[in-house]
């Protein structure tokens, strides 16, 4: 089992074949590889299922490490733009962790699924201005204490910089793209800026041991099974951002 990729619904489905393959077999030994080292450290692992230990070996584990990164406090409010596989992991972990989630997308079908997997309030950019809503719902409209942009958008990108209040940290975990903003909102706010892409062995170790420890439903992220006569379909699914974490199964 592996997580579906996003990959462009116009490219030649023989494309799309190959990259579900490459992203199935490259994942299937990550995953199979964890299970193991899982059974190393603590048979509470084995709780976990196949489909945990594939989302804590790729999006979700990535999503942790971007909470660590900003060392996120349970006093604080965090805003987490994109809520995408990754995105929805940082909103279930964040609140995990017990902090005040903000969570913003542009699709309603993964708003509701921020709302069920704990977010305090949700915005839609498309609606709403995201930077003076999130203001609005912070303590003196100082803004929120971090943020973490998983979205790759540009706009997003800046507003996730701006959202934050003065000495905040922005964590950039979407990847590819440029941002440009003005040096002062850094400066003369003394905000950070930083980057997260991945993780180590020990941070993965430490996911999976917290998602057992607290029973934290990572399944739930999993709205569709395929197989992988179906890889087309479940990239078109994906890239219209109509589904939560996707995962070829092999009997």
């Amino acid at each position: 089992m592996a997580k579906t990729t996003s990959c462009r619904p116009d490219i030649n489905p023989i494309v799309h074949l190959q990259c579900a393959l490459t992203a199935v077999s490259l994942l299937q030994a990550r995953s199979i590889s964890f299970r193991r080292s899982w059974r190393h450290h603590s048979r509470q692992f084995d709780q976990l299922s196949f489909n945990a230990g594939a989302a804590v070996g790729c999006g979700s584990g990535t999503a942790y490490a971007a909470l660590k990164r900003v060392n996120l406090l349970a006093d604080e409010t965090i805003a987490i733009f994109g809520q995408g596989p990754v995105g929805l992991s940082c909103t279930m972990f964040a609140k995990a962790f017990g902090a005040r989630v903000i969570a913003l997308d542009v699709g309603k079908e993964r708003l509701q699924m921020a709302r069920d997997f704990g977010a305090d309030f949700v915005i839609n950019p498309m609606n709403d201005d995201p930077v003076q809503a999130i203001r609005d719902l912070t303590k003196g409209g100082l803004g929120a204490d971090k943020a973490i942009e998983c979205s790759s958008n540009g706009a997003a990108r800046q507003q996730a910089l701006k959202a934050i209040k003065q000495w905040g940290t922005t964590c950039l975990v979407g990847v590819h793209g440029s941002m440009q903003f003005e040096c002062d909102e850094l400066i003369t706010k003394q905000k950070n800026l930083v980057g997260s892409l991945t993780f180590n062995k020990n941070l993965q170790d430490e996911c999976a041991a917290f998602v057992a420890e607290r029973g934290i439903n990572v399944d739930s992220l999993f709205t569709h099974e395929f197989k992988l006569e179906q890889a087309v379909e479940a990239y078109t699914l994906f890239e219209q951002r109509r589904i939560g974490k996707g995962v070829f199964v092999f009997n």
